[in-house]
């Protein structure tokens, strides 16, 4: 499970090596996905298959083929003969979805799970740091979707069971954008939810550092419930009036 993009989307390879087809497609679709998930492509947005071919300068074969890979991850929807769609979800969807993830979260620390290397340890004190040093400012918001994103993609090196792993990916990314849409509410407390995060991951830290990864998915799941309640609240406020 890769990083998000990090060179300039719809770029090649900067190392002057050779990029094959499917390195090209798996690009793409990265890219295309974290579009999507930081809503740079909201839901209901058309994606021109045109303009994108263009942009990333393939043609429109290998395109579709990204697409519906998307599609299996049910963040576009194609239409036939229309187009094809960034999907929503619905809030009992959404339900379903975060009730699942629950109960997942504790299952890398049980199914084929890997020691914490030190290497790990190191990229997950590094989320904890960058965590830690991210000003609870409304301009850094994008900046805190994406430390978040990092840190799930990061958990997926906790176990070897790829099935498992790739639901508990594909899961994210179908709550992703449900979260990342509530930071920008008025009534969001950044600085908590930063702070809370902040905790988490050096708690996380600690216990793989201790070899502990049943403690490390315990308090993931906390997190995740957590955050799931914190939706339900919110939703369950009464609408602000209309001013007009």
């Amino acid at each position: 499970m890769g990083e998000p993009v990090t060179q300039a989307e719809g770029a090649g390879p900067q190392d002057g090596l050779s990029e094959t087809a499917r390195d090209r497609s798996d690009r793409i679709e990265e890219a295309l996905r974290d579009r999507i998930c930081m809503l740079d492509y909201p839901p209901g947005q058309r994606l021109s298959e045109a303009e994108l071919a263009a942009e990333f300068g393939i043609s429109r074969t290998p395109l579709r083929r990204v697409l519906a890979r998307l599609e299996a991850e049910g963040l576009v929807d194609a239409v036939h003969g229309v187009g094809t769609f960034v999907t929503d979800l619905a809030d009992d969807a959404l339900d379903q979805i975060y009730h699942l993830r629950i109960a997942l979260c504790i299952l890398p620390a049980r199914l084929d799970p890997r020691p914490p290397s030190p290497a790990l340890c190191r990229q997950f004190r590094a989320l904890a740091a960058r965590a830690a040093a991210l000003p609870a400012d409304p301009t850094n918001r994008r900046d805190f979707a994406r430390l978040i994103l990092d840190f799930i993609l990061a958990q997926g090196q906790l176990s070897a069971n790829r099935p498992l792993m790739q639901m508990t990916r594909h899961l994210y990314l179908q709550t992703a954008r449900i979260w990342i849409h509530s930071l920008a509410a008025d009534d969001l407390d950044l600085a908590e939810e930063i702070a809370i995060f902040a905790r988490e991951a050096e708690d996380v830290c600690t216990a793989l550092q201790a070899g502990d990864l049943e403690a490390a998915a315990s308090i993931h799941r906390a997190h995740v419930s957590m955050s799931f309640r914190r939706i339900l609240a919110r939703r369950q406020r009464p609408a602000p009036p209309d001013r007009r």
